[in-house]
């Protein structure tokens, strides 16, 4: 069974490997990422949020769900760690 585990942690490495021979450059500013989306958001992050710290607008108003439902799973987590370390001491 550990055989089986090591080949397939093996090939799902490999081709995640091989997936990222088509991502662009570190740094190129050239990727679609540049060109595209960072463009939108720095010209129109204002406008649209009333907001004039770029990072605060893009995670309090574009990914607000995003992050409330981060922060929803962070609390969870440090609720069952709690709840653990009580029953621990018992």
């Amino acid at each position: 069974m550990k055989v089986f585990a090591l080949l397939a942690t093996a090939l799902t490495g490999a081709i995640l490997l091989y997936g990222t021979a088509d991502f662009p450059a570190w740094g190129d500013p050239e990727s679609p990422a540049s060109t595209h989306v960072s463009a939108y958001f720095i010209e129109t992050v204002v406008r649209d949020t009333h907001m004039p710290n770029l990072v605060a607008a893009v995670l309090g108003d574009y990914r607000a769900y995003d992050t409330m439902f981060e922060l929803v799973v962070i609390y969870c987590a440090g609720m069952a760690v709690l709840a653990v370390l009580r029953g621990a001491r018992s």
